[in-house]
């Protein structure tokens, strides 16, 4: 396996496999609230099972090449991911995403993780459309999202249905000419 360097911190990326449900399960249970309270996954990852089954949707993903997931660790534990939700080569589109426990807040990982992930798309991948699709009220996120240099493209009122009630849901971009050259 892998790991690519994220900064001098101890931070890395790495890919994320079915063999580590029970260290994904972990890191779900220690960000279960605070994750959960913009993302859905705490609802889906709840014991091992679940875990190695999220898992193994993204290993088909990317057997499939339609999607990737890739862990963050720092100093060893993982702290959070960021993912190729979707991945179509053909059509040149992409939708990334990512989650963090509370822990690992603050630190710019998440921002260094899908900038690594997204210039594989468009490098490696011939990407020319990448996706962040975030609730308008996770100013976190959105703010990797300009970070990013991404665009806002538009709101979708009232799209995302989660907990009960329905939340406005932002969808940020970035288009291969756009994106830094190294």
């Amino acid at each position: 396996m892998y790991a690519i360097s994220l900064g001098d911190d101890g931070a890395e990326l790495r890919p994320l496999e079915t063999w580590q449900a029970d260290e994904f399960l972990a890191h779900m249970d220690r960000g279960r609230d605070f994750i959960g309270a913009r993302n859905g996954l705490p609802d889906v990852v709840t014991d091992l099972e679940s875990s190695r089954a999220f898992l193994r949707l993204y290993a088909e993903k990317a057997a499939a090449d339609t999607g990737r997931i890739h862990g963050i660790w720092l100093h060893d534990t993982l702290v959070g991911a960021v993912i190729l939700r979707t991945l179509d080569t053909r059509n040149g589109t992409a939708e990334a995403g990512c989650w963090l426990e509370p822990a690992a807040t603050g630190r710019g990982l998440v921002t260094r993780a899908a900038h690594v992930l997204i210039d594989w798309a468009i490098r490696m991948r011939g990407i020319h459309r990448v996706e962040w699709i975030v609730n308008s009220d996770n100013a976190p996120s959105i703010a990797v999202a300009r970070r990013l240099g991404m665009t806002l493209d538009g709101t979708l009122r009232q799209s995302a249905p989660y907990r009960g009630t329905r939340h406005d849901q932002q969808i940020w971009s970035i288009l291969a000419p756009d994106w830094p050259k190294p």
